[in-house]
């Protein structure tokens, strides 16, 4: 984007902001009042670099003219100090003109269970609740689109958008197969039992990258189910959104409004589809999201959670970190920037 048409969209919003009749719509003065927010941090960025290239230009005038032995000192020093926050002004706005997704905020994650029966389930429930912590240590805001329990606390499947700065570069990093290896509640003999869960993280797809007709989508309705499976509501909440010409197949159930549950739905189904979007050909997708999820068998393991010897192990970087509960509990930085380097 251009500096010049920058300014020029954020003064035609500001002007549209200024209608009475655009309160009735809310969702389109939420997206113009969005928008105009974002352009607004390239006009004010612009405004502090026009301000500093005027004071240095006097400071370099003063120096040209020295006339002044104290007035010269002090252009030369501020002449050291405007370079400086030139260069960082010059870079920030660079930033801002390349655009607000050049590098995703948002993302979706997905946990799912692999081999292990109910021990796995557990596991994702234990993923489930790192990264929630994560993110609220990050000043993130998380929201659940989707989740199913199991009757003893685990989970079978999970989806939730992270919203916050550098959420998805920090985060991309975790889609794999995560091992577990402990001795299970239920286990009287004390034997290590290895479990699996897989982990997917998708970026969070903006209206203009994907536009979903509505002729390609079938929507079907169904009770809301709890631990167990029995029906714990007796409207029709649940959503399923069947994407035909992908064939991907959406389902969520988390709220008691069924047209939030179609809004949480639509917004997985968007993410799956830019994923899809971004490979090159069928082939290449399914290689890709199987890269991130697998099949969660035991070999594929990116990472290793080992409780009897309070040891984690990212297999990618061969390298282990101990202080399990610290970890699960949300602390995640050394893992991330330790991934941030490769």
């Amino acid at each position: 984007m251009e500096l010049k048409e920058a300014r020029k969209e954020f003064n035609t919003l500001t002007e549209q902001l200024g209608d009475p009749e655009l309160l009735s719509n809310w969702k389109k003065f939420q997206d113009i009042s969005k928008r105009r927010g974002y352009l607004e941090k390239i006009v004010k960025k612009a405004e502090e670099l026009e301000e500093l290239n005027q004071k240095l230009e006097e400071s370099k005038q003063i120096i040209s003219a020295n006339e002044d032995a104290e007035l010269l000192s002090m252009a030369e020093q501020e002449l050291t100090s405007l370079t400086d926050k030139q260069k960082q002004a010059e870079k920030e706005l660079e930033i801002l003109l390349k655009g607000e997704n050049e590098s995703p905020s948002s993302l979706i994650m997905e946990i799912r269970p692999g081999t292990g029966g109910e021990e796995a389930a557990l596991f994702a429930s234990n993923l489930y609740t790192m990264y929630l912590r994560y993110s609220e240590n990050q000043g993130w805001k998380t929201t659940i689109l989707n989740l199913s329990n199991t009757e003893l606390g685990g989970i079978k499947e999970v989806s939730f958008e992270i919203k916050g700065k550098e959420a998805f570069a920090k985060l991309h990093n975790e889609a794999g197969v995560h091992r577990v290896q402990r001795i299970p509640e239920t286990e009287k003999q004390g034997r290590i039992h290895t479990s699996t869960a897989s982990v997917a993280v998708l970026p969070v797809a903006q209206k203009k990258q994907i536009e979903i007709k509505t002729d390609d989508i079938e929507i079907d309705t169904y009770r809301a189910s709890g631990k167990g499976g029995q029906n714990v509501n007796k409207r029709e909440t649940a959503i399923r959104i069947t994407h035909k010409p992908s064939g991907i197949v959406v389902t969520c159930q988390t709220e008691r409004n069924q047209l939030k549950n179609k809004e949480n739905a639509l917004n997985i189904l968007s993410a799956r589809l830019l994923e899809q979007q971004e490979s090159d050909t069928s082939s290449q997708v399914a290689s890709q999201r199987k890269s991130q999820i697998g099949s969660a068998e035991r070999s594929e393991k990116i990472r290793t959670y080992n409780y009897p010897q309070d040891r984690i192990t990212d297999h990618r970087i061969k390298k282990s970190w101990h202080g399990m509960e610290q970890i699960l509990g949300g602390g995640l930085d050394d893992i991330v920037k330790e991934l941030a380097k490769v």
